[in-house]
């Protein structure tokens, strides 16, 4: 299992390995853009380089979010891979309102009459071998992001997923220009602004659900039900009420009052609080910052 200290420094690893393929493959395509003769492969360098910069981002939050608890932040730095996962959402609807902006303005011309650039073979080359690249480097990065439990990792995992998935609109748009010519130079288009929909959808989610952190909204409902479950079995609770809960960065975060028998000892009601902890720690992680508060059973 992954904690603490071990677990940022996979992540970080991690995302290093990342920002390193991210650099090759934009230089790559640059190249090949340029060489090929094609704005899209150029504009598809562009993505790559923005996953570099993300990846940058995530790198900073994850050594932020490291921070022990502090006089000015006494309960961690956690937040901040939160702020870095909600930006790298922000930054993916971006990209995806850009590339369907673009697409848009490509088929209007070749509605108009116009004519777009036919690419070369070294611009579908350089597409074909985007979508693998990106494709793997979504699959490695998204499996160490479950297994850190790194919405940051997370968010920057569909980044990598979203630059395989406009890689495949390019890859088809000049596979088609060469294979057929002329007028079906217009598939890359069309193909981009589907697949930007793809990304609007994935930058929504992840925003959303990272806006919610910082606006410390609450747990999601089936862990509150395990929560209340844990709380109402465990031997000597009575009754409980006041149960608050949200998540700081990758922590769950616990507020609650138990009420137990008033003829118990202090020792006595304090062992039913250590036990409701353990059991909450147990499966949400040592680092769980939970504050449970004992009352009289009236």
């Amino acid at each position: 299992m992954y904690t603490g200290k071990k677990r940022i420094e996979t992540a970080i690893k991690v995302t290093v390995n990342g920002m390193i393929v991210n650099i090759i493959l934009t230089i790559f395509k640059f190249i090949a853009g340029i060489l090929g003769n094609s704005a899209a492969m150029v504009a598809d360098a562009v993505h790559s380089f923005s996953d570099f910069v993300t990846d940058i981002v995530v790198i900073v939050g994850l050594k932020a979010a490291e921070k022990p608890a502090d006089h000015n932040h006494q309960y961690g730095h956690g937040k901040i891979e939160t702020l870095c996962a909600a930006f790298v959402g922000i930054v993916l609807f971006i990209i995806g309102m850009k590339i369907f902006l673009s697409g848009m303005g490509k088929i209007h011309v070749a509605i108009s009459g116009g004519s777009l650039e036919q690419p070369e073979t070294i611009a579908f080359i350089a597409a074909v071998v985007s979508v693998i690249t990106k494709e793997l480097l979504y699959r490695y990065t998204l499996n160490y992001a479950k297994m850190v439990k790194s919405d940051a990792m997370e968010a920057n995992a569909w980044h990598h997923r979203s630059d395989a998935v406009s890689s495949v609109g390019t890859m088809l748009g000049i596979g088609g220009a060469i294979a057929l010519g002329g007028k079906w130079v217009v598939l890359d288009p069309i193909a981009a602004v589907i697949l930007s929909l793809f990304i609007f959808k994935v930058a929504i989610e992840i925003t959303y659900k990272n806006a919610n952190e910082l606006t410390e909204a609450a747990l999601e409902k089936d862990i509150i039900e395990d929560i209340q479950h844990a709380i109402i079995s465990t031997e000597g609770v009575k009754d409980f009420h006041k149960l608050k809960t949200r998540r700081i960065g990758n922590n769950i975060a616990t507020d609650v009052h138990i009420q137990v028998d008033r003829e118990l000892s202090l020792v006595e009601a304090h062992n039913i609080c250590t036990e409701i902890e353990d059991k909450l720690r147990e499966k949400y992680g040592k680092e769980a910052i939970l504050y449970i508060h004992c009352e009289p059973y009236t």
